[in-house]
């Protein structure tokens, strides 16, 4: 009977890794495979070296808060969604596509956003949709929209900043403002659109162009009743010139 046993364990031990050296090495001998479906929850592109260059990914394992990829902080407080990201030969985040939508009590929110990022900073190219329902008024725009960004952002300082400046907006409003400013100015952080193409949540159609701080500055569109219109405004937003004449 003892003897009966051990060939039973040496078999079935011999046995499991033949099986398992003929499947590694099947994988070794084909570099592709083919698969009719797969399904799965989050898939990272990585280099040879490790670094990952691209994340599919499920709303659920979206990196955030605690996560690291390639070593760096993510952005903790990034809703978590479906989608891409994209990194590039550093290893930093350089843009994405995320995108979602859901019924709400009273009707509906959904969004879709490709951006491309400035080295080591925020988005300076948007590909935007947005779609809200509530009640009985519906609001969808879409639109390629255009930023500047700070010449002196990066990532990880700006992360530091923002973090320092919401615990300071709490304690004191004054010096939050003289805060953010002195930032600005360092050009550490800040960004302004600076042109829109698509339609706008008034249901205007057309090019919008903004100045360095982000104000609108010139439109020409047509409005929701096929009307063509060109207006300029002044820094403080008041009308300096229309086509056609009012």
């Amino acid at each position: 009977m003892n003897k009966e046993l051990i060939f039973l364990r040496t078999f079935a031990i011999t046995t499991g890794l033949a099986t398992s050296t003929f499947l590694f090495s099947s994988f070794r001998e084909n570099g592709n495979q083919t698969f009719e479906t797969i399904d799965v929850q989050r898939i990272n592109i990585v280099e040879a070296d490790g670094t990952v260059k691209m994340i599919v990914t499920n709303a659920g394992l979206f990196p955030n808060g605690a996560d690291q990829i390639n070593g760096r902080n993510t952005n903790a407080d990034r809703k978590k969604r479906a989608g891409m990201l994209f990194f590039n030969e550093d290893g930093i985040e350089c843009g994405g596509l995320i995108y979602d939508g859901e019924k709400k009590e009273n009707g509906h929110s959904s969004g879709l956003s490709l951006t491309f990022d400035q080295y080591d900073g925020d988005q300076v190219m948007q590909l935007l949709t947005t779609d809200s329902q509530r009640g009985d008024e519906r609001y969808v725009s879409s639109s390629l929209v255009f930023n500047d960004r700070p010449a002196k952002e990066t990532q990880e300082k700006t992360r530091e900043i923002m973090a320092e400046l919401s615990a300071l907006r709490a304690s004191d409003p004054e010096a939050f403002k003289d805060k953010y400013a002195e930032y600005q100015k360092m050009e550490l952080i800040g960004g302004a659109p600076r042109i829109m193409l698509g339609k706008s949540r008034s249901q205007n159609n057309g090019l919008f162009l903004f100045d360095d701080q982000g104000k609108p500055r010139a439109m020409f569109y047509l409005d929701k009743d096929n009307n063509p219109k060109l207006e300029a405004f002044d820094a403080e937003g008041n009308v300096t010139s229309t086509w056609p004449e009012k």
